[in-house]
């Protein structure tokens, strides 16, 4: 594994939480010819890293102490990383912005955040100009994070984009073994308006985002045509040669699903993404379920 000594990893982006997204990020960045650093943790994820031409830098956001000698002056960096999975605050992002460097500072962050801060919309079409309101602890989380980013960024006089994504499909993200065990969804008439992105498309306004005019800002990064969460599951049965899973009332589901699923059924709403395509310039390849499910293998 590589030592964190500044030099052997300068590179013109980091990414922070290097998994699937990062990886495609990478990738496009790489064909740009760009170099790519990124944040490891382990020696797994390091040979998974090191395999793509991804330069590694060790660290691990839960041990701050260990954030030493990030490579990001000048650059863009990627915050990829979820937030830990419990309390109302994004203690890895904190641990983050800690540790760097004052008088090296990255000249913008790409911040991937959740849809989840606008809590239940009832179904409305929601743009940026929504008011946050989270009602999970991931939304909460999600919240405080953009909260403190957005806080330090314009203090530190770097610039912020923050992508607001819902649900992200794509290869290898497909809701395979639910749909096999039979997870009951909600019958179509309870089910709650969702939102989704490709995951490729997530990559490319990633791309995008790194390379926008100004200062940024915040973008609902969606396909912008919302189905029902059960008329998603039925897609991706249909596509799979599964049989549908069975629908059961909203009433029947809360007796019967669990906390985490049950979080996402009580939220409703139709994310807006004029602003992803008009100021970003994203041009979705996958603008919807269909088109996107023909592109994915499993």
């Amino acid at each position: 594994m590589l030592e964190n000594t500044g030099s052997e990893t300068e590179a013109s982006l980091f990414i922070v939480g290097c998994g699937d997204i990062g990886l495609r990020v990478a990738a496009l960045e790489q064909s740009a010819g760009r170099s790519v650093a990124a944040l490891a943790r382990s020696e797994a994820s390091s040979q998974t890293l090191a395999q793509r031409g991804i330069k590694i830098v060790l660290g691990d956001l839960d041990q701050p102490k260990t954030l030493r000698n990030l490579p990001v002056e000048g650059s863009v960096v990627y915050y990829f990383a979820p937030p830990p999975p419990e309390g109302f605050d994004d203690t890895r992002l904190a641990a983050f912005l800690a540790a760097l460097d004052q008088q090296a500072l990255p000249r913008r962050v790409v911040y991937i955040s959740t849809s989840g801060v606008y809590g239940d919309c009832n179904g409305a079409w929601v743009d940026e100009t929504w008011p946050r309101n989270p009602r999970s602890d991931r939304g909460r989380r999600r919240a405080a994070a953009e909260s403190r980013l957005l806080a330090w960024c314009p203090a530190s006089g770097v610039d912020s984009v923050v992508l607001r994504v819902p649900g992200i499909y794509g290869p290898g993200r497909l809701p395979v073994e639910r749909i096999r065990r039979g997870v009951p969804v909600v019958r179509v008439e309870d089910s709650p308006w969702s939102n989704r992105i490709h995951a490729d498309d997530l990559a490319n306004a990633c791309f995008l985002a790194a390379r926008s005019n100004g200062a940024g800002g915040i973008y609902n990064a969606s396909d912008g045509n919302p189905t029902t969460m059960t008329d998603y599951f039925n897609h991706v049965a249909d596509f799979l040669g599964l049989p549908r899973p069975p629908a059961i009332s909203m009433e029947e589901a809360r007796t019967t699903l669990g906390p985490g699923i049950l979080s996402f059924l009580e939220e409703s709403k139709r994310l807006d993404n004029r602003r992803l395509r008009e100021e970003l310039g994203l041009v979705l390849r996958y603008p919807d379920i269909a088109s996107g499910l023909e592109k994915c293998n499993w």
